[in-house]
Protein backbone atom coordinates (compact mmCIF):
# COMPACT_ATOMS: atom_id res chain seq x y z
CA UNK A 1 0.00 0.00 0.00
CA UNK A 2 1.23 3.64 -0.81
CA UNK A 3 1.76 5.49 2.11
CA UNK A 4 0.30 8.75 2.30
CA UNK A 5 2.94 10.99 3.72
CA UNK A 6 1.90 14.72 5.21
CA UNK A 7 4.76 17.29 4.28
CA UNK A 8 5.23 19.87 7.99
CA UNK A 9 6.80 23.22 6.67
CA UNK A 10 6.11 25.15 9.81
CA UNK A 11 8.47 27.16 10.68
CA UNK A 12 8.35 27.18 14.63
CA UNK A 13 8.21 23.75 16.69
CA UNK A 14 5.66 24.64 18.22
CA UNK A 15 3.00 25.04 14.85
CA UNK A 16 5.16 21.77 13.90
CA UNK A 17 3.84 19.49 16.57
CA UNK A 18 0.41 20.92 16.13
CA UNK A 19 0.13 20.49 12.69
CA UNK A 20 1.77 16.60 13.54
CA UNK A 21 -0.95 16.08 15.88
CA UNK A 22 -3.70 17.16 12.75
CA UNK A 23 -2.05 15.00 9.95
CA UNK A 24 -2.60 11.96 12.40
CA UNK A 25 -6.34 13.33 12.63
CA UNK A 26 -6.41 14.09 8.63
CA UNK A 27 -5.20 9.79 8.58
CA UNK A 28 -1.75 10.54 7.59
CA UNK A 29 0.22 7.56 7.41
CA UNK A 30 3.40 9.46 8.37
CA UNK A 31 4.86 13.13 8.58
CA UNK A 32 8.13 14.70 6.78
CA UNK A 33 9.44 17.06 9.38
CA UNK A 34 11.35 19.56 6.85
CA UNK A 35 14.00 21.02 9.32
CA UNK A 36 15.22 23.49 7.23
CA UNK A 37 11.99 25.51 7.40
CA UNK A 38 11.77 25.51 11.20
CA UNK A 39 13.55 29.38 12.20
CA UNK A 40 16.06 29.10 14.89
CA UNK A 41 16.63 25.68 14.98
CA UNK A 42 18.01 24.66 18.19
CA UNK A 43 19.13 20.46 17.73
CA UNK A 44 19.85 19.21 20.61
CA UNK A 45 16.29 20.19 21.99
CA UNK A 46 13.97 20.65 19.42
CA UNK A 47 14.94 17.72 17.28
CA UNK A 48 14.32 15.09 20.36
CA UNK A 49 11.05 17.21 21.32
CA UNK A 50 9.51 16.74 17.92
CA UNK A 51 11.02 12.94 17.41
CA UNK A 52 10.05 11.47 20.87
CA UNK A 53 6.52 13.19 21.23
CA UNK A 54 5.49 12.12 17.72
CA UNK A 55 1.98 10.73 16.73
CA UNK A 56 2.96 9.29 13.32
CA UNK A 57 6.01 7.64 12.13
CA UNK A 58 8.79 10.70 10.84
CA UNK A 59 10.93 11.59 7.91
CA UNK A 60 13.50 13.71 8.88
CA UNK A 61 14.38 16.02 6.32
CA UNK A 62 17.32 18.83 6.26
CA UNK A 63 17.62 20.10 2.67
CA UNK A 64 20.02 22.22 1.67
CA UNK A 65 19.42 25.82 -0.19
CA UNK A 66 21.30 23.88 -3.32
CA UNK A 67 18.80 21.28 -3.62
CA UNK A 68 15.33 23.20 -3.71
CA UNK A 69 15.16 23.79 0.62
CA UNK A 70 16.11 26.40 3.02
CA UNK A 71 19.29 25.28 4.90
CA UNK A 72 21.89 27.37 4.11
CA UNK A 73 24.67 26.14 6.43
CA UNK A 74 27.88 23.64 5.84
CA UNK A 75 27.02 20.00 5.62
CA UNK A 76 28.84 18.78 8.42
CA UNK A 77 26.29 20.57 10.84
CA UNK A 78 22.91 19.01 8.30
CA UNK A 79 25.02 15.70 8.63
CA UNK A 80 25.22 15.97 12.84
CA UNK A 81 21.50 16.71 12.89
CA UNK A 82 20.20 13.79 10.33
CA UNK A 83 22.78 10.90 12.74
CA UNK A 84 20.66 12.55 15.72
CA UNK A 85 17.38 11.81 14.11
CA UNK A 86 18.64 8.07 13.29
CA UNK A 87 19.63 8.23 16.67
CA UNK A 88 16.30 9.68 18.39
CA UNK A 89 14.42 6.57 16.50
CA UNK A 90 13.44 8.23 13.25
CA UNK A 91 11.97 6.20 10.66
CA UNK A 92 12.80 7.74 7.57
CA UNK A 93 15.89 10.17 6.69
CA UNK A 94 15.78 12.07 3.75
CA UNK A 95 19.92 12.64 1.91
CA UNK A 96 20.23 13.94 -1.49
CA UNK A 97 22.07 12.00 -3.82
CA UNK A 98 25.24 14.78 -4.13
CA UNK A 99 25.71 13.94 -0.90
CA UNK A 100 24.73 10.74 -0.04
CA UNK A 101 27.64 8.71 -0.72
CA UNK A 102 29.71 10.65 2.21
CA UNK A 103 26.74 11.29 4.65
CA UNK A 104 26.42 7.14 4.26
CA UNK A 105 29.79 7.00 5.18
CA UNK A 106 28.91 8.39 8.53
CA UNK A 107 25.98 5.99 9.53
CA UNK A 108 27.48 2.37 8.23
CA UNK A 109 28.05 1.30 12.00
CA UNK A 110 24.70 3.05 13.44
CA UNK A 111 22.13 2.12 10.77
CA UNK A 112 19.40 0.76 12.89
CA UNK A 113 17.02 -2.39 11.61
CA UNK A 114 14.24 -0.22 11.13
CA UNK A 115 15.48 2.56 10.13
CA UNK A 116 14.95 3.26 5.87
CA UNK A 117 17.34 5.83 4.24
CA UNK A 118 15.74 7.74 1.20
CA UNK A 119 18.12 8.96 -1.28
CA UNK A 120 16.56 11.90 -3.35
CA UNK A 121 17.22 13.48 -6.31
CA UNK A 122 15.30 16.85 -7.61
CA UNK A 123 14.95 18.10 -11.01
CA UNK A 124 13.52 22.17 -11.05
CA UNK A 125 13.50 22.54 -14.24
CA UNK A 126 12.14 19.43 -16.26
CA UNK A 127 11.44 15.80 -16.46
CA UNK A 128 14.54 14.06 -18.00
CA UNK A 129 13.84 10.75 -20.76
CA UNK A 130 13.67 7.85 -19.85
CA UNK A 131 17.06 6.64 -20.37
CA UNK A 132 18.54 9.65 -17.89
CA UNK A 133 15.88 8.98 -15.14
CA UNK A 134 16.39 4.80 -15.27
CA UNK A 135 20.33 5.49 -15.15
CA UNK A 136 19.10 8.21 -12.33
CA UNK A 137 17.63 5.21 -10.14
CA UNK A 138 20.48 2.78 -10.87
CA UNK A 139 23.23 5.86 -9.48
CA UNK A 140 20.96 6.06 -6.76
CA UNK A 141 20.90 2.69 -5.69
CA UNK A 142 24.37 2.39 -6.18
CA UNK A 143 25.28 4.48 -2.93
CA UNK A 144 22.66 2.57 -0.76
CA UNK A 145 19.04 3.92 -0.96
CA UNK A 146 16.78 1.82 1.14
CA UNK A 147 14.09 3.90 -0.97
CA UNK A 148 14.83 5.53 -4.00
CA UNK A 149 13.25 9.12 -4.83
CA UNK A 150 12.94 11.19 -7.74
CA UNK A 151 10.95 14.80 -8.24
CA UNK A 152 11.15 16.31 -11.23
CA UNK A 153 9.51 19.56 -12.68
CA UNK A 154 6.41 18.57 -15.51
CA UNK A 155 6.37 21.78 -17.50
CA UNK A 156 3.85 19.65 -19.58
CA UNK A 157 1.59 16.95 -18.38
CA UNK A 158 2.85 14.16 -21.04
CA UNK A 159 6.55 14.78 -18.60
CA UNK A 160 4.23 12.60 -15.68
CA UNK A 161 4.33 9.18 -18.07
CA UNK A 162 7.95 9.24 -17.97
CA UNK A 163 8.16 9.10 -14.46
CA UNK A 164 5.05 6.68 -14.44
CA UNK A 165 7.46 4.42 -16.78
CA UNK A 166 10.11 4.23 -14.49
CA UNK A 167 8.37 3.81 -11.27
CA UNK A 168 6.56 0.92 -13.43
CA UNK A 169 10.05 -0.86 -13.54
CA UNK A 170 12.03 0.00 -11.06
CA UNK A 171 12.99 -2.74 -8.93
CA UNK A 172 13.78 -0.83 -5.46
CA UNK A 173 10.90 1.06 -3.85
CA UNK A 174 10.91 4.44 -5.16
CA UNK A 175 9.07 7.38 -4.89
CA UNK A 176 8.22 9.82 -7.88
CA UNK A 177 6.65 12.86 -8.42
CA UNK A 178 6.40 15.24 -11.27
CA UNK A 179 6.07 18.61 -9.63
CA UNK A 180 3.81 21.39 -10.73
CA UNK A 181 0.19 21.88 -10.97
CA UNK A 182 0.78 20.13 -14.39
CA UNK A 183 2.22 17.22 -12.48
CA UNK A 184 -0.71 16.56 -9.93
CA UNK A 185 -1.68 13.02 -11.42
CA UNK A 186 2.11 11.73 -10.41
CA UNK A 187 0.90 12.49 -6.78
CA UNK A 188 -2.53 10.77 -7.00
CA UNK A 189 -1.71 7.99 -8.94
CA UNK A 190 1.20 7.00 -7.20
CA UNK A 191 -0.63 3.72 -5.66
CA UNK A 192 -1.58 2.57 -9.62
CA UNK A 193 1.96 2.53 -10.59
CA UNK A 194 3.67 1.48 -7.44
CA UNK A 195 4.91 4.05 -5.39
CA UNK A 196 6.29 4.05 -2.17
CA UNK A 197 4.41 7.16 -0.70
CA UNK A 198 3.35 9.73 -2.19
CA UNK A 199 3.38 13.80 -0.02
CA UNK A 200 0.43 15.94 0.73
CA UNK A 201 0.19 19.57 2.42
CA UNK A 202 -2.31 20.32 5.25
CA UNK A 203 -3.33 23.26 3.93
CA UNK A 204 -3.50 25.17 0.28
CA UNK A 205 -1.09 27.82 1.99
CA UNK A 206 1.53 24.95 3.00
CA UNK A 207 2.99 23.53 0.72
CA UNK A 208 6.64 22.24 0.50
CA UNK A 209 6.58 21.41 -3.41
CA UNK A 210 4.95 23.29 -5.80
CA UNK A 211 1.33 21.57 -7.11
CA UNK A 212 1.31 19.61 -4.15
CA UNK A 213 -2.26 18.23 -3.28
CA UNK A 214 -3.81 18.17 0.13
CA UNK A 215 -3.95 15.29 2.68
CA UNK A 216 -7.53 15.65 2.83
CA UNK A 217 -8.22 15.69 -1.16
CA UNK A 218 -5.66 12.82 -1.43
CA UNK A 219 -8.08 10.66 1.13
CA UNK A 220 -11.60 12.27 0.96
CA UNK A 221 -11.58 13.04 -2.72
CA UNK A 222 -9.38 10.91 -4.63
CA UNK A 223 -10.04 7.97 -2.22
CA UNK A 224 -6.00 6.86 -2.99
CA UNK A 225 -6.45 4.29 -0.77
CA UNK A 226 -8.82 2.42 -3.33
CA UNK A 227 -6.57 3.43 -5.84
CA UNK A 228 -4.43 -0.01 -7.13
CA UNK A 229 -2.65 -1.40 -10.57
CA UNK A 230 -6.03 -1.57 -11.73
CA UNK A 231 -8.15 1.56 -11.19
CA UNK A 232 -9.55 3.20 -14.05
CA UNK A 233 -8.88 6.45 -14.85
CA UNK A 234 -10.86 9.41 -16.05
CA UNK A 235 -10.30 13.46 -15.76
CA UNK A 236 -11.14 16.46 -16.68
CA UNK A 237 -9.05 18.26 -20.04
CA UNK A 238 -9.33 21.68 -19.69
CA UNK A 239 -7.00 24.88 -18.73
CA UNK A 240 -7.31 26.00 -16.51
CA UNK A 241 -8.74 23.21 -14.19
CA UNK A 242 -8.92 24.39 -10.25
CA UNK A 243 -12.18 26.19 -10.68
CA UNK A 244 -13.50 22.83 -11.83
CA UNK A 245 -15.75 20.35 -9.25
CA UNK A 246 -15.87 17.22 -11.48
CA UNK A 247 -13.38 15.45 -9.73
CA UNK A 248 -14.99 16.09 -6.29
CA UNK A 249 -18.35 14.88 -7.89
CA UNK A 250 -17.06 11.80 -9.84
CA UNK A 251 -15.08 10.44 -7.38
CA UNK A 252 -17.35 10.47 -4.81
CA UNK A 253 -19.83 9.18 -7.29
CA UNK A 254 -17.23 6.63 -8.14
CA UNK A 255 -17.53 5.43 -4.66
CA UNK A 256 -21.06 5.58 -3.63
CA UNK A 257 -21.68 3.02 -6.21
CA UNK A 258 -18.45 0.67 -5.52
CA UNK A 259 -16.59 1.40 -8.94
CA UNK A 260 -13.05 1.51 -9.02
CA UNK A 261 -11.97 4.41 -10.69
CA UNK A 262 -10.51 7.84 -10.16
CA UNK A 263 -11.26 11.27 -12.06
CA UNK A 264 -8.08 13.67 -11.98
CA UNK A 265 -8.30 17.11 -13.24
CA UNK A 266 -5.79 17.10 -16.35
CA UNK A 267 -4.02 21.05 -17.20
CA UNK A 268 -3.62 20.54 -20.59
CA UNK A 269 -2.06 22.69 -22.78
CA UNK A 270 -1.93 20.28 -25.89
CA UNK A 271 -4.40 17.95 -26.31
CA UNK A 272 -3.42 15.95 -29.24
CA UNK A 273 -0.56 15.21 -27.41
CA UNK A 274 -1.84 14.56 -24.39
CA UNK A 275 -4.15 12.05 -26.42
CA UNK A 276 -1.48 10.55 -27.65
CA UNK A 277 1.08 10.06 -25.06
CA UNK A 278 -1.75 8.47 -22.61
CA UNK A 279 -3.10 5.87 -25.06
CA UNK A 280 -3.00 3.25 -21.80
CA UNK A 281 -6.83 1.13 -21.93
CA UNK A 282 -6.58 2.45 -17.78
CA UNK A 283 -7.27 6.26 -19.23
CA UNK A 284 -10.73 5.35 -20.56
CA UNK A 285 -12.70 8.36 -20.50
CA UNK A 286 -11.95 12.41 -20.38
CA UNK A 287 -14.71 15.52 -19.71
CA UNK A 288 -13.44 18.09 -21.81
CA UNK A 289 -13.96 22.15 -20.94
CA UNK A 290 -12.40 25.48 -21.60
CA UNK A 291 -11.12 26.13 -24.48
CA UNK A 292 -10.62 22.33 -25.25
CA UNK A 293 -13.90 21.58 -26.87
CA UNK A 294 -13.56 21.83 -30.45
CA UNK A 295 -9.97 20.63 -30.86
CA UNK A 296 -10.53 16.99 -28.77
CA UNK A 297 -13.12 16.35 -31.75
CA UNK A 298 -10.86 16.87 -34.27
CA UNK A 299 -8.58 13.95 -32.39
CA UNK A 300 -11.28 11.74 -32.01
CA UNK A 301 -11.82 8.74 -34.08
CA UNK A 302 -15.27 8.07 -33.98
CA UNK A 303 -17.57 11.41 -33.19
CA UNK A 304 -21.32 11.36 -32.23
CA UNK A 305 -23.31 12.60 -35.22
CA UNK A 306 -24.92 15.18 -32.31
CA UNK A 307 -21.54 16.22 -32.02
CA UNK A 308 -20.26 16.44 -35.10
CA UNK A 309 -23.18 18.94 -35.87
CA UNK A 310 -22.31 21.02 -32.60
CA UNK A 311 -19.08 21.33 -33.73
CA UNK A 312 -17.37 20.24 -30.00
CA UNK A 313 -17.13 17.60 -27.73
CA UNK A 314 -17.57 17.25 -24.45
CA UNK A 315 -16.75 14.10 -23.38
CA UNK A 316 -14.29 11.68 -24.73
CA UNK A 317 -14.51 7.70 -24.27
CA UNK A 318 -12.22 5.24 -25.34
CA UNK A 319 -13.78 1.96 -26.22
CA UNK A 320 -12.23 -0.89 -24.53
CA UNK A 321 -12.58 -3.21 -27.44
CA UNK A 322 -10.49 -1.76 -30.29
CA UNK A 323 -8.54 1.56 -27.75
CA UNK A 324 -10.93 4.15 -30.63
CA UNK A 325 -11.46 7.52 -29.05
CA UNK A 326 -15.31 8.05 -29.41
CA UNK A 327 -16.92 11.96 -28.67
CA UNK A 328 -20.11 13.14 -27.59
CA UNK A 329 -21.64 16.46 -26.69
CA UNK A 330 -23.33 16.46 -23.54
CA UNK A 331 -23.13 20.00 -22.81
CA UNK A 332 -26.40 20.74 -24.80
CA UNK A 333 -28.70 18.06 -23.29
CA UNK A 334 -27.54 19.77 -19.67
CA UNK A 335 -27.75 23.42 -20.93
CA UNK A 336 -31.05 23.33 -22.80
CA UNK A 337 -32.88 20.99 -20.06
CA UNK A 338 -31.57 23.78 -17.79
CA UNK A 339 -33.18 26.30 -19.52
CA UNK A 340 -36.47 24.56 -20.48
CA UNK A 341 -37.30 24.19 -16.70
CA UNK A 342 -36.25 27.96 -15.80
CA UNK A 343 -38.71 28.84 -18.84
CA UNK A 344 -41.16 26.98 -17.43
CA UNK A 345 -40.63 27.87 -13.66
CA UNK A 346 -40.80 31.75 -14.15
CA UNK A 347 -43.89 31.50 -17.20
CA UNK A 348 -47.18 30.99 -17.12
CA UNK A 349 -46.92 29.72 -21.25
CA UNK A 350 -48.66 26.29 -21.94
CA UNK A 351 -47.48 23.13 -22.39
CA UNK A 352 -45.31 23.94 -25.62
CA UNK A 353 -43.57 21.04 -27.51
CA UNK A 354 -40.49 22.77 -26.08
CA UNK A 355 -40.98 26.43 -24.06
CA UNK A 356 -37.58 27.56 -26.28
CA UNK A 357 -40.26 27.29 -29.31
CA UNK A 358 -40.15 30.64 -31.22
CA UNK A 359 -38.10 32.64 -28.41
CA UNK A 360 -35.22 34.66 -29.21
CA UNK A 361 -32.00 33.37 -27.38
CA UNK A 362 -28.94 35.42 -27.22
CA UNK A 363 -26.07 32.99 -26.60
CA UNK A 364 -22.52 35.26 -25.64
CA UNK A 365 -19.63 33.58 -26.95
CA UNK A 366 -19.05 31.35 -30.03
CA UNK A 367 -16.76 28.45 -28.71
CA UNK A 368 -17.35 24.61 -27.10
CA UNK A 369 -20.05 25.66 -25.11
CA UNK A 370 -21.91 28.00 -27.12
CA UNK A 371 -21.87 25.76 -29.70
CA UNK A 372 -23.30 23.32 -27.84
CA UNK A 373 -26.20 25.96 -26.68
CA UNK A 374 -27.37 27.17 -29.74
CA UNK A 375 -26.94 24.04 -31.31
CA UNK A 376 -29.72 22.63 -29.00
CA UNK A 377 -32.17 26.03 -28.85
CA UNK A 378 -31.89 25.73 -32.23
CA UNK A 379 -33.29 22.16 -32.28
CA UNK A 380 -35.93 23.29 -30.08
CA UNK A 381 -37.03 25.97 -32.28
CA UNK A 382 -35.67 28.66 -30.85
CA UNK A 383 -34.26 32.07 -33.03
CA UNK A 384 -30.90 32.68 -32.02
CA UNK A 385 -28.76 35.10 -31.96
CA UNK A 386 -24.78 34.52 -31.70
CA UNK A 387 -22.61 37.81 -30.18
CA UNK A 388 -18.87 37.63 -29.31
CA UNK A 389 -16.11 39.18 -28.82
CA UNK A 390 -14.54 38.22 -32.24
CA UNK A 391 -17.15 39.24 -34.34
CA UNK A 392 -16.09 36.76 -37.32
CA UNK A 393 -16.26 33.75 -34.86
CA UNK A 394 -19.88 34.72 -34.37
CA UNK A 395 -20.31 35.12 -37.55
CA UNK A 396 -19.38 31.55 -38.55
CA UNK A 397 -21.60 30.17 -35.58
CA UNK A 398 -24.41 32.48 -36.02
CA UNK A 399 -24.21 31.19 -39.80
CA UNK A 400 -23.69 27.31 -38.92
CA UNK A 401 -27.18 27.62 -36.98
CA UNK A 402 -29.12 29.76 -39.68
CA UNK A 403 -28.76 32.61 -36.63
CA UNK A 404 -27.82 36.45 -36.52
CA UNK A 405 -24.44 37.61 -35.77
CA UNK A 406 -23.40 40.35 -33.11
CA UNK A 407 -20.12 42.03 -31.31
CA UNK A 408 -20.19 41.55 -27.48
CA UNK A 409 -20.40 44.78 -26.98
CA UNK A 410 -23.77 45.18 -29.34
CA UNK A 411 -25.82 43.27 -25.84
CA UNK A 412 -25.91 46.98 -24.14
CA UNK A 413 -27.95 48.15 -26.80
CA UNK A 414 -29.99 45.22 -28.48
CA UNK A 415 -33.36 45.29 -27.94
CA UNK A 416 -35.32 43.67 -30.59
CA UNK A 417 -38.27 42.80 -28.84
CA UNK A 418 -39.20 41.81 -25.37
CA UNK A 419 -39.27 38.52 -23.25
CA UNK A 420 -35.46 37.52 -24.87
CA UNK A 421 -33.60 35.29 -23.31
CA UNK A 422 -29.84 35.30 -23.09
CA UNK A 423 -27.40 32.59 -22.05
CA UNK A 424 -23.42 32.71 -21.09
CA UNK A 425 -21.29 30.78 -22.52
CA UNK A 426 -17.71 32.43 -22.26
CA UNK A 427 -15.29 32.15 -19.54
CA UNK A 428 -16.61 35.49 -17.95
CA UNK A 429 -16.99 35.20 -14.33
CA UNK A 430 -15.13 31.88 -14.26
CA UNK A 431 -12.39 31.67 -11.77
CA UNK A 432 -10.30 33.19 -11.01
CA UNK A 433 -11.96 36.18 -13.23
CA UNK A 434 -14.98 36.58 -11.01
CA UNK A 435 -15.56 39.76 -11.86
CA UNK A 436 -16.29 39.75 -16.05
CA UNK A 437 -19.47 40.13 -16.85
CA UNK A 438 -20.51 39.63 -21.04
CA UNK A 439 -23.42 42.35 -20.35
CA UNK A 440 -23.52 45.59 -18.73
CA UNK A 441 -26.35 45.59 -15.81
CA UNK A 442 -28.54 47.95 -17.18
CA UNK A 443 -28.74 46.05 -20.57
CA UNK A 444 -30.50 42.67 -18.37
CA UNK A 445 -33.87 44.84 -18.02
CA UNK A 446 -34.05 43.32 -21.75
CA UNK A 447 -34.38 39.58 -20.85
CA UNK A 448 -36.66 37.40 -19.23
CA UNK A 449 -34.05 34.88 -18.06
CA UNK A 450 -30.30 34.52 -17.89
CA UNK A 451 -28.91 31.54 -17.99
CA UNK A 452 -25.18 31.68 -17.24
CA UNK A 453 -22.93 28.02 -18.15
CA UNK A 454 -20.51 29.07 -15.80
CA UNK A 455 -20.98 26.90 -12.25
CA UNK A 456 -17.55 28.25 -10.46
CA UNK A 457 -18.63 30.09 -8.52
CA UNK A 458 -22.12 29.32 -8.51
CA UNK A 459 -23.35 32.76 -8.03
CA UNK A 460 -22.01 34.65 -10.70
CA UNK A 461 -21.70 38.63 -11.37
CA UNK A 462 -24.11 38.05 -14.33
CA UNK A 463 -26.40 36.33 -12.02
CA UNK A 464 -26.29 38.38 -9.19
CA UNK A 465 -27.02 41.61 -11.22
CA UNK A 466 -30.01 39.38 -13.29
CA UNK A 467 -31.48 38.69 -9.71
CA UNK A 468 -31.32 42.45 -8.69
CA UNK A 469 -32.94 43.51 -12.05
CA UNK A 470 -35.79 41.35 -11.49
CA UNK A 471 -34.78 38.71 -14.05
CA UNK A 472 -35.50 34.82 -13.17
CA UNK A 473 -32.05 33.26 -12.87
CA UNK A 474 -30.39 29.31 -14.10
CA UNK A 475 -27.17 28.45 -12.82
CA UNK A 476 -24.41 27.07 -14.73
CA UNK A 477 -24.72 24.33 -11.68
CA UNK A 478 -28.12 22.86 -13.34
CA UNK A 479 -25.98 22.39 -16.97
CA UNK A 480 -22.99 20.91 -14.72
CA UNK A 481 -25.20 18.03 -12.74
CA UNK A 482 -27.26 17.00 -16.04
CA UNK A 483 -24.36 16.58 -18.40
CA UNK A 484 -22.64 14.86 -15.50
CA UNK A 485 -25.41 12.39 -14.87
CA UNK A 486 -24.92 11.55 -18.72
CA UNK A 487 -20.74 11.37 -18.33
CA UNK A 488 -20.66 8.74 -15.32
CA UNK A 489 -23.00 6.43 -17.11
CA UNK A 490 -21.01 6.86 -20.47
CA UNK A 491 -17.34 6.53 -17.95
CA UNK A 492 -18.72 3.80 -16.06
CA UNK A 493 -21.55 1.57 -17.65
CA UNK A 494 -24.20 2.31 -14.60
CA UNK A 495 -26.80 4.03 -14.13
CA UNK A 496 -26.08 7.59 -12.56
CA UNK A 497 -26.82 8.12 -9.09
CA UNK A 498 -28.55 11.34 -9.56
CA UNK A 499 -29.76 11.83 -6.01
CA UNK A 500 -26.51 11.92 -4.59
CA UNK A 501 -24.48 13.35 -7.36
CA UNK A 502 -27.28 16.58 -7.05
CA UNK A 503 -26.82 16.66 -3.36
CA UNK A 504 -22.86 16.30 -3.52
CA UNK A 505 -22.44 19.33 -6.06
CA UNK A 506 -24.98 21.55 -4.25
CA UNK A 507 -22.58 20.47 -0.95
CA UNK A 508 -19.68 21.83 -2.89
CA UNK A 509 -20.35 24.13 -5.53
Amino acid sequence: MTLVCAALVATTVEEMEKDMARAKSLGADLVEIRLDFLHHLQPDIDLPRLISNRHLPVLVTFRPNWEGGQYQGDDSTRFSVLRSAIELGAEYVDIELKAAEKFISTIVDTRPDNFKLIVSSHNYEFTPSCDELSELVVRIQSVGADIVKIATKAVDICDVTRMFQVMVHCHAPVIGLAMSERGLMSSVLSPKFGGYLTFGKLDAEKESTPGQPTIAELLDIYNIRKIGADTKVFGLIANPVKQSKSAILHNKSFKAVGFNGVYVPFLIDDVPKFLDTYLSPDFLGFSCSLPHKVTALHCCDIVDPIALSIGAVSTLIRRPNDGKLVGYNMDYIGAISAIEDGIKGSSAKGDAISPLAGRLIVVAGAGGAAKAVAYGAKEKGARVVVANRTYERAVRLANSIGGQALRLSDLATFHPEEGMILANATALGMYPNVDGTPIPKEALRFYNLVFDAVYAPRATRLLREAQESGVSIVSGVEMFIRQAFSQFQHFTGINAPESFMRETVMKYT
